[in-house]
C-alpha cells in the first residue's frame, strides 16, 4: 500500500476537470501539501482552483524546467498524478500532441520514479480505437489501434512504458466517458451532460444522432459514463493500492444516450423533447455503438465503493453545479453525488 501522507503531491493537469475534482477529492481526505501543475491559457479554469486548498501553483513548462535542474526542488515529492495533456480528439498538429502528450510524460515519469515517487498517469480508453467488446485492461497493446492522434500519443506512452520497464513501476489509468463539474473549459470536448443541459435551456429539447445500425434503436448507442467524483475516487484508490500497469476507470456498465439524457430534462424539471438527426458521413464509418470498461482489475486491486447510479449523478451534476453555475468547493458537505428525489 501506498501512504500519500508521505510527503508532497503534484497534480499535473490540477485546473482541468479531473485534476480540479482529484484536489478536491484530496483536500476532503485532509491533504493540503499539492503542488498543483498547469497551464492557465485563456480559459477561465483558473476558477476551479479557487475554492480548492494546496501549496504552490507552477506553470507545466517551468515545471518540467525547475524539477530537470533540481530533482528536489518541490521537496520530498512521494506522489506524482500526471492527468495534463491535451485531450481534444479532434487535435490535428501531431507534433504539438507528441511533444504535450507524449514526451512530457516521459520527463515526468523517469523524475517521479527517479524520486522514488508512486507515478500514476492518465491514460485514455480512446486507445482501444474502435473495438466495442473486450475493452480489457490487461489486453495486447499492440494489437490496438487507436482512431486519432489524440489517442495514439496515449498509446505511445502506454507502449513506452511497457517496453521500458516502466509499467512495472506505475500505473496508467485507462479513463473512459468522465463526466461532472469543472468540464465547462473543454469547449467542444465537454460531456454531453453539459452540451444536453445547455440545448434544453436555450431550445427546450435535445439533439442526439439517429443510429445506422439494426440492432440499435435510435438514441440506444451507449457508453460507459462515468460521474468525476467516482472517477477520483478510483483514482486516489489506485494511488493508494500500489497495483502497476494498467487499469480501466469505468463504471463497468453501458448506458444509453437515452439514460444519460432524460435524467437532465428531470433534473430542469422540463417536458421531455428528443430529436434524432443525421450523423455525418465522415463519423459513420467509425463511430462506436457501445462501449463499455471491464473492471474486474479495479474491483480485484480492493475498490469496493458502488459506482453513483447515471440518474443521480446526472441529478448532483445539473441541479448542484449546472444551475447555479458552481464549481467543486472543498468546503462541500458530501464527496458523493446526492440522491435525486
Amino acid at each position: 500500500m501506498h501512504d500519500l501522507t508521505s510527503g508532497p503531491i503534484v497534480v499535473t493537469g490540477g485546473a482541468g476537470l479531473i485534476g480540479s475534482a482529484l484536489i478536491w477529492s484530496l483536500n476532503r481526505r485532509g491533504f493540503e501539501d499539492i503542488v498543483v501543475v498547469d497551464s492557465m491559457d485563456r480559459s477561465e479554469k483558473w476558477k476551479h482552483l479557487v475554492p480548492l486548498r494546496f501549496t504552490d501553483y507552477v506553470d507545466c513548462e517551468d515545471f518540467i524546467d525547475l524539477a530537470g535542474e533540481h530533482r528536489n526542488y518541490f521537496g520530498d515529492v512521494r506522489t506524482v498524478f500526471h492527468l495534463g495533456a491535451c485531450s481534444a480528439t479532434t487535435e490535428t498538429d501531431a507534433d504539438y500532441l507528441m511533444r504535450n502528450n507524449y514526451e512530457y510524460t516521459k520527463h515526468i515519469a523517469h523524475w517521479a520514479i527517479d524520486l522514488g515517487a508512486r507515478f500514476v498517469y492518465a491514460s485514455s480508453a480512446a486507445t482501444y480505437g474502435p473495438l466495442e467488446d473486450g475493452l480489457s485492461d490487461e489486453a495486447d497493446l499492440h494489437a490496438l489501434r487507436p482512431l486519432n492522434m489524440y489517442a495514439y500519443s496515449k498509446h505511445m506512452f502506454d507502449l513506452y512504458a511497457q517496453r521500458t520497464g516502466l509499467a512495472d513501476r506505475c500505473i496508467g489509468l485507462k479513463y473512459f466517458n468522465i463526466f461532472g463539474p469543472n468540464e465547462d473549459h473543454k469547449a467542444e470536448m465537454r460531456s454531453v451532460v453539459v452540451k444536453a443541459y445547455e440545448q434544453i435551456r436555450e431550445s427546450g429539447s435535445v439533439k442526439l444522432f439517429k443510429s445506422y445500425r439494426p440492432e440499435f434503436r435510435d438514441g440506444e448507442q451507449c457508453r460507459d459514463f462515468l460521474y468525476v467524483k467516482d472517477a477520483v475516487e478510483m483514482t486516489v484508490h489506485a494511488a493508494q493500492s500500489g497495483i502497476t500497469g494498467l487499469l480501466n476507470i469505468g463504471s463497468g456498465e453501458a448506458h444509453t444516450w437515452l439514460d444519460l439524457v432524460r435524467p437532465i430534462f428531470r433534473a430542469m424539471q422540463v417536458p421531455e423533447r428528443i430529436e434524432f438527426t443525421e450523423m455525418p458521413e465522415t463519423l459513420r464509418p467509425k463511430y462506436q455503438y457501445c462501449t463499455q470498461a471491464r473492471v474486474e482489475r479495479l474491483r480485484a486491486s480492493g475498490y469496493t465503493a458502488p459506482v453513483t447510479p447515471l440518474a443521480d449523478a446526472v441529478h448532483d451534476y445539473v441541479v448542484n453545479y449546472l444551475i447555479p453555475g458552481r464549481v467543486l468547493d472543498s468546503s462541500e458537505h458530501s464527496t458523493t453525488a446526492l440522491t435525486a428525489s
